[in-house]
């Protein structure tokens, strides 16, 4: 009971403003579930809609990596607490594949009704990471060969679907990125090992069927 007690008082910590720590997440995520983290760089403090990289015309503002680069993700406790202890905002950012899950994400209204079908039908879901502009369903790693076969199969598969898989990455909650603020919509269970996720096929296949059966527009963002 103290193990499960200990994990879900650090996964929910709070600053003294109510937010949670952001330390307290990374270290959760890397050392408790081993999934390989790093900061993401800040948004820029001018406007935040901007990013705090060179790239003008960055499109994920404050939710990819930078300094250090993706490669440098890991599980090693002393170095993710050294990054939040110097860089207390940076955003958290998952190195998806590997070990760690990967993600299938679409735009926020689209996912909150296909999410709402898959429960009619009592379709097991993991971890869903909510964005204001964005959802990402965790899934289990998977190989680009494995998504390429699987998108093959299929006769139409949404444009506006997004894979984050080997190579790729996502940013966690309770990170504040250029979009907003960064939820979970399915959170982990409290005191979990390492949250289950499920296969990328069954994600894939019944996100789709939920999309076209439903008549649900999915914009291409």
């Amino acid at each position: 009971m103290r193990e499960i007690l200990g994990k879900r008082r650090r996964l929910l910590s709070q600053r003294s403003d109510g937010r949670p720590e952001l330390i307290s997440a990374a270290l959760t995520f890397a050392t408790e579930w081993q999934w390989p983290v790093l900061p993401g760089v800040a948004a820029d403090p001018q406007g935040r809609a901007r990013c705090g990289c060179p790239d003008p015309e960055c499109t994920v503002p404050g939710a990819h990596p930078f300094d250090p680069g993706l490669l440098a993700a890991t599980t090693d406790e002393r170095m993710v607490r050294w990054w939040w202890t110097n860089r207390p905002a940076a955003p958290i950012v998952l190195a998806t594949g590997g070990n760690a899950p990967c993600a299938v994400s679409l735009p926020a209204l689209a996912a909150a009704r296909a999410l709402a079908v898959l429960d009619r039908k009592g379709m097991r879901l993991g971890p869903v990471v909510a964005t204001p502009t964005r959802w990402a369903l965790l899934v289990k790693p998977y190989s680009m060969e494995q998504l390429g076969e699987l998108l093959y199969a299929k006769d139409y598969v949404p444009g506006s679907l997004r894979f984050h898989g080997e190579g790729g990455y996502l940013a966690l909650p309770p990170s504040e990125t250029g979009d907003g603020e960064i939820r979970w919509e399915r959170a982990p269970l409290p005191g979990s090992a390492s949250p289950w996720v499920p296969d990328v096929e069954a994600v894939v296949d019944a996100v789709v069927e939920a999309l076209t059966r439903t008549g649900v527009s999915a914009p291409e963002l």
